[in-house]
């Protein structure tokens, strides 16, 4: 708990005990420290200091677990916890309230806002940084997209379906890519086998996706560095028919050494090949293909 959490609760606390000492009634008592808690959560949400609503709330799901106000709170703490960056406390929340009231009327928010948080929590840090996210760990991808189907499963009219759906273009297109940028790790590595198993991967279970030519080109390449010639050509015709313009085809044929015939450079002049680099194939054709490479969507607010 950080030094202004710390304040905060202290703050809330000394009202809800100041209330408490001017009335003589028990019930009156824990109704109005339970109103007023709730009254401080909803000035601090206005106000956009999730931190301290988040305190509020907190204290709240604490004292009252089944006040008037109990439900709206949890679902309000969820809010609090993922605009306060809080992804993972937000995930938790929403955990707990779906288990706790699973036939809620606004369950369904539950699903989205944790679905969102795992989405936002995979790409906020690095929405800063000059840093390729299809290049690291696909797990919260993964996790963000499995959360956006159970909500559509379960609540195909939510009104949270469509952004949810929008979303999940963005994850599956990124953790098809992801299997790309293995590939070309194993391409450098000499892994010909890995290569061609992520390539056939891609192809197989995330089809209509921007990154299919290259699992294309992937599966050809890899297959032919393993002397597999007739797996390597029917990927090859595949390309070349669907993707005509992928970079590896040249005049009309699948290029086998592609990323591997680039001129030498001056540095590499100067330098007596002391810093040359060894050439790879490499296959990313993101510009080329994809309409959706962009990271807008990882940087909107959730819809509701």
């Amino acid at each position: 708990m950080t030094l202004h959490s710390k304040a905060y609760r202290f703050a809330i606390v000394a009202s809800l005990v100041f209330l408490s000492a001017c009335s003589s009634n028990d019930d009156k008592i824990d109704q109005s420290s339970e109103q007023m808690t709730y009254e401080i959560a909803q000035k601090y949400l206005r106000i956009s200091n999730w931190e301290a609503a988040a305190e509020a709330l907190e204290i709240m799901e604490e004292n009252f677990p089944f006040g008037t106000y109990a439900e709206q709170a949890q679902l309000e703490l969820i809010y609090a916890y993922y605009r306060g960056e809080e992804h993972e406390a937000a995930i938790a929340s929403a955990d707990r309230f779906i288990r706790l009231h699973p036939q809620h009327r606004n369950v369904d928010y539950a699903y989205y806002m944790r679905g969102v948080s795992a989405f936002q929590n995979d790409t906020a840090f690095y929405s800063i940084l000059p840093t390729d996210i299809t290049k690291r760990d696909a797990g919260t991808a993964r996790d963000s997209f499995d959360y956006f189907s159970q909500l559509l499963e379960r609540y195909p009219s939510s009104v949270y379906a469509m952004d949810a759906q929008k979303r999940m273009i963005y994850l599956r297109n990124t953790l098809a890519r992801y299997e790309i940028h293995v590939a070309n790790y194993y391409f450098k590595r000499g892994a010909y086998i890995a290569a061609a198993n992520r390539g056939r991967f891609v192809v197989e279970n995330f089809q209509q996706t921007p990154a299919v030519p290259d699992g294309l080109a992937v599966t050809a390449q890899a297959y032919h560095m393993l002397g597999m010639n007739e797996l390597s050509e029917s990927s090859a015709k595949v390309l070349v028919a669907n993707f005509p313009d992928h970079p590896a085809i040249k005049d009309g044929e699948f290029n086998y050494r592609f990323g591997r015939d680039k001129k030498t450079s001056w540095v590499t002049y100067l330098t007596l090949g002391l810093f040359k680099k060894q050439p790879h194939t490499n296959f990313d054709t993101r510009e080329q293909y994809n309409t959706f490479y962009s990271d807008k969507l990882a940087h909107q607010p959730p819809n509701g």
